[in-house]
């Protein structure tokens, strides 16, 4: 499998690190953003959208990362990891949602305004990424894990942008439940960093 990624994107570390937890043996392809590698046509035509990551699966192309965590977990028949049982799955599917909904509008957005320059409004996103940090807290609140009683590809879609939060000036300290978790994410085997930033309150 080849894994088309940039290192600072925290949707690709989404894909590269769920590849790495469950032992898929992958090459790792650098698509330049800064030098819109991702807009050329080549890339194109494997991603339309011109977005990281893709997955090169044999000829099998899969972009996306939420998609690209279901593939492999479907491709695997890892059901630990994406249960198969109508309310497991739907507990999975509700947090895949939150990921590229309220975490790619709140941390996410965050984390592009200090590492990337992007044009968001400080003032508008990061109330949004502590509105849904405050909601993953109480959702983790005796519970180890986001959907399920382990770790699931709920946890794996989450971890990116919430780890990284503080680059985009979003502060994690008041989110006890969220810093274990990050600390149980970060002891599973096969777990990979995020690259760092020295940005916002992580310089």
């Amino acid at each position: 499998m080849k894994l088309y990624h940039h290192p600072l994107s925290g949707h690709a570390h989404r894909a590269r690190l769920f590849l790495s937890l469950i032992g898929i043996e992958h090459e790792l392809v650098l698509v330049d953003l800064g030098r819109k590698e991702h807009k050329e046509p080549q890339f194109l035509a494997l991603n339309p959208f011109g977005q990281v990551p893709v997955l090169d699966d044999g000829g099998t192309i899969i972009s996306d990362s939420n998609a690209i965590l279901v593939y492999l977990a479907k491709k695997t028949g890892r059901t630990d990891w994406l249960p198969e049982d109508p309310e497991g799955a739907s507990a999975v599917q509700r947090w895949l949602s939150v990921a590229a909904g309220q975490i790619a509008h709140g941390p996410a957005q965050a984390r592009l305004i200090t590492v990337f320059k992007a044009p968001y409004r400080p003032e508008e996103v990061i109330p949004r990424a502590h509105a849904i940090l405050t909601l993953i807290e109480a959702a983790l609140a005796g519970r180890s894990w986001i959907a399920a009683e382990r770790p699931t590809i709920a946890d794996v879609a989450l971890y990116s942008y919430v780890a990284s939060a503080p680059e985009g000036d979003v502060d994690l300290q008041p989110y006890a439940n969220i810093r274990a978790w990050l600390n149980r994410m970060e002891a599973l085997p096969g777990f990979v960093e995020f690259q760092k930033t020295p940005v916002g309150l992580a310089a």
